[in-house]
């Protein structure tokens, strides 16, 4: 069962991995920060940005979002940010340690799900230990997902 940290209803999303539930078996979640430049903010403003390929890595005793595309702001020209460089997540001690420890086991991984704006306009990452799973898990998932649909489908018709 995945333990969701608090995520405000007003929040605006910026960047989401849809594939991420679909290609990993999320344990916990975790809301962490992440340290940018100004241009990425802006850029980000925008609502341009792609988290679908990256990954989160402890480096030290540091977490950082790796391979994470905030492209950059054009009124900006030569101040800008690098798109894809490694960006430090902003995150407590424990949190950090926990993550250490989940990812030494075997098959786990930090998986970002969700970027977006907090109401005070903070903009946080969700982000998820997951556990890969196989090709028959997400052929199960589809045929779940396809029986939910068709169903859906059935009750609005009949009434």
């Amino acid at each position: 069962m995945a333990k969701n940290k608090k995520e405000s209803s007003q929040s605006k999303l910026i960047a989401e991995n849809r594939r991420a539930r679909f290609d990993f078996e999320i344990e916990e979640t975790f809301e962490a920060g992440i340290q940018l430049l100004g241009t990425e903010v802006k850029a980000l403003r925008e609502g341009k940005a792609n988290i679908a390929e990256s990954y989160a890595s402890i480096e030290g005793n540091e977490a950082y979002l790796i391979n994470a595309n905030i492209p950059i702001y054009a009124p900006a020209s030569q101040f800008n940010h690098q798109p894809k460089r490694p960006r430090k997540l902003l995150l407590k001690r424990r949190e950090i340690n926990k993550l250490m420890g989940e990812t030494q086991r075997k098959g786990r991984t930090i998986v970002p799900m969700k970027m977006y704006f907090t109401k005070n306009g903070l903009i946080k990452l969700l982000i998820g230990i997951g556990v890969g799973k196989k090709t028959t898990d997400k052929r199960e998932d589809k045929k779940k997902k396809d029986w939910q649909k068709q169903k859906a489908r059935l009750m609005r018709e009949k009434g």
